[in-house]
């Protein structure tokens, strides 16, 4: 553990102007509060946060954020206020340690939800100031450093999976790999001992076995740089058991097959010279094709700036090589830290950090601890891929991502509008995957909104955000809307008029904040219709205390101006369509379910409450499914296509279901306006020789 006078001098060695009194008041401060706390390892409990404070010294931090490591866990595991820590060492200090306290108790039902609160509360404290992430990360990497003390294997394996799956990742994302590869392999060795025991194993018999190759090589590269005029620090090692265990994963190989578990970095003087050993290396050695990769010209989201490039070396091995300069390398080893000054005024890094603010967002739009996580982890771990507006700005996005990724990542908005995309100056899809240097633009409308099925394709967690959000809000704002008409039907069935009184007296006795909540409940079948009876009008639903019975329903509901798929769904067994007679399902905590009045699931006797439904004024649009037979010969599909054509029915999907010597069978979902459109439809099909028969399903 580092002393006093040992870690005010680590500090005042990079930063002389460093307020020395503020970094004393802290240890002792903290020393006194922590008083005779242990850790796990039976260590006193005030060798944590001094290990935290010498491991962002490494950082060159400033004395604030050395500050804050010091006192972060004051306020969580000891007496100590916020007050205390406002009087004793300003403002500035305590809103980082507030930002960094952990949660000690969080009423969570599920460890999702645990990680999830920490990540929520971490990541607003983050967006204000970033320092509070390096705070965090210095204290995650230290108890990873430690975790083998913990006793209980459940909780050392739940803080190495939310390792890997929230700090690890936020470490790459701002560009601190040093902390990321540490974590994920003290993260690993705890979630798969055998493999990483397995790898490691492997990794020392292949050292054994080929003597000090990594030193030979090494050098090697260092003579071939130096004949041609490049001064170079060349260094190697092996890549890191996880490193190794995810590629044997992702490309289904064994150690043996994994030739490339060497790495090497030659950092030189500048930009240009990481070009001309680039090209000097690939004509001593064979370029492994499709490893190539410039972060030079188009850096990382994070700003990392590197070439990559694999080789298959003279000792018949593939190793990959990293160029870079000794900025460059600054920004790699300590990412966002690297760009920290201390001048007087200047308390921020000047680098992007644009992806905090989406992970904000994605954090205001997530409905639960899980849809949380899920985004979180979409927004960190990807693979990135890199795409150009119209005029040429370059937006980084994760591989696999469509046009409407591409457009909720250059606004919210635009992502609400969009109908569709140009790519490379060619209309296509929203679906389409986006390629490396595909140039987007977006084509939108206002009269667009965004719609469930993006989220099929959807890939950033920024879309699939604000896709769930938007799809939610119009969920609800619909679900008020129907149950309000289920509502007013319910008073209709009382034996007398309501009261002024009477529907604020209800909501107090179903225990409800207000009357859009009662409506939506009414709509989700959370309460049902005798007990909103009831509850309007004690006694109207039946006798006693069991409240079951309740009077008939008088008149059809109408579904004008509601969306099919949001507060409700029609059923796929009938397909209804406007001018079907149909009555709606409503099951609890779900959307209605509408058939066909006709529909023959409906005498299996469904456990559900059946309320009579009516289609609004204007209805238009459906999809029905229809059953065609055709005379197996030359033309005869396209004249069903044709007559589909005509009538302006666009055909959503199409399957053969049988086909023998004379006839083939056709099972053809078609849009339609209504009842009517599709009767005219079916007599055109009858009508015709090539159809045998056209029945709807």
């Amino acid at each position: 553990m580092l002393r006093q006078y040992e870690l005010v001098e680590r500090v005042k060695s990079y930063d002389p102007d460093a307020d020395e009194a503020l970094l004393n008041r802290a240890y002792v401060f903290s020393m006194q509060m922590h008083g005779s706390q242990k850790r796990a390892s039976g260590d006193p409990y005030f060798s944590h946060p001094i290990e935290v404070a010498g491991i962002l010294t490494d950082l060159h931090l400033d004395d604030e954020t050395i500050a804050t490591a010091i006192l972060h866990d004051t306020i969580e595991d000891t007496l100590t206020t916020h007050e205390e820590i406002v009087a004793k060492f300003g403002p500035a200090v305590a809103r980082l340690v507030d930002g960094v306290t952990k949660l000690s108790k969080i009423e969570a039902q599920t460890e999702n939800e645990r990680a999830a609160e920490n990540l929520r509360k971490f990541l607003l404290a983050m967006s204000d100031d970033i320092r509070v992430l390096l705070v965090k990360l210095a204290d995650r990497l230290h108890n990873m450093r430690t975790l083998h003390f913990i006793p209980d294997e459940q909780k050392r394996r739940r803080i190495a999976r939310e390792t890997m799956d929230i700090y690890a990742p936020l470490a790459e994302r701002i560009g601190m790999y040093e902390f990321m590869n540490e974590m994920q392999s003290l993260a690993f060795r705890e979630l798969e001992p055998e493999a990483y025991g397995s790898i490691t194993k492997r990794l020392e018999q292949l050292h054994e076995g080929g003597g000090d190759q990594i030193a030979r090589i090494g050098s090697g590269l260092k003579l071939v740089l130096s004949r041609a005029g490049i001064e170079a620090d060349v260094s190697g090692r092996e890549k890191h058991p996880y490193s190794i265990w995810k590629k044997m994963a992702e490309r289904h190989i064994s150690f043996e097959q994994l030739s490339d578990v060497m790495a090497f970095r030659a950092i030189v003087p500048d930009a240009d010279a990481c070009y001309l050993a680039l090209g000097v290396i690939h004509r001593r050695w064979p370029m492994v094709p499709g490893r190539f990769k410039d972060y030079v010209s188009t850096p990382k989201r994070n700003g990392y700036r590197s070439l990559h490039t694999a080789v298959i070396h003279s000792e018949k091995m593939r190793i990959e090589i990293q160029l870079r300069s000794s900025e460059m390398h600054a920004q790699a080893e300590y990412g966002l830290a690297s760009h920290w000054t201390y001048k007087q005024g200047q308390k921020r890094p000047d680098v992007p950090v644009r992806w905090i603010s989406d992970l904000v967002e994605i954090l205001d739009n997530a409905d639960s601890a899980e849809e949380l996580l899920e985004h979180t982890r979409m927004a960190m771990y990807q693979d990135r891929i890199f795409a150009f507006t119209p005029k040429g700005e370059l937006t980084q996005l994760p591989k696999g991502s469509t046009p409407i990724d591409f457009a909720y990542a250059v606004h919210t908005t635009l992502g609400n509008e969009a109908v569709g995309a140009k790519i490379n100056g060619r209309v296509v899809p929203l679906r389409t995957q986006i390629e490396n240097g595909d140039q987007v633009q977006i084509l939108k409308s206002k009269a667009q909104e965004p719609q469930p099925a993006w989220l099929n394709f959807a890939v950033t967690g920024k879309a699939r955000a604000a896709i769930r959000r938007f799809v939610r809000n119009k969920e609800r704002g619909e679900s008020i809307a129907l149950g309000r008409k289920i509502y007013d039907e319910l008073v209709l069935r009382l034996s007398a008029p309501l009261g002024k009184g009477a529907l604020d007296a209800a909501l107090k006795r179903l225990k409800l904040v207000n009357e859009a909540a009662l409506m939506e409940a009414i709509a989700r079948r959370t309460l049902t219709d005798a007990q909103v009876m009831e509850a309007l009008m004690p006694g109207s639903a039946g006798p006693g205390d069991d409240i079951r019975a309740a009077p008939q329903q008088r008149e059809a509901i109408s579904m004008k101006g509601l969306t099919p798929g949001v507060a409700f769904d029609l059923a796929l067994c009938c397909h209804p369509v406007p001018g079907d007679r149909i009555v709606g399902l409503r099951r609890e905590d779900e959307p209605i379910l509408v058939h066909a009045i006709d529909c023959p699931k409906l005498a299996d006797g469904i456990d559900a409450d059946w309320v009579d439904l009516a289609w609004g004024d204007g209805s238009d649009g459906g999809a029905a499914q229809l059953l065609v037979v055709l005379k197996n010969e030359p033309g005869a599909l396209g004249v069903m296509a044709g007559i589909f054509g005509q009538h302006r029915a666009n055909i959503l999907n199409l399957k053969l279901e049988a086909r023998d010597a004379g006839f083939h069978s056709f099972r053809v979902d078609l849009e339609v306006h209504d009842l009517h459109h599709l009767t005219r439809i079916l007599a055109a099909l009858r009508a015709v020789e090539a159809v045998s028969q056209a029945d709807r399903v």
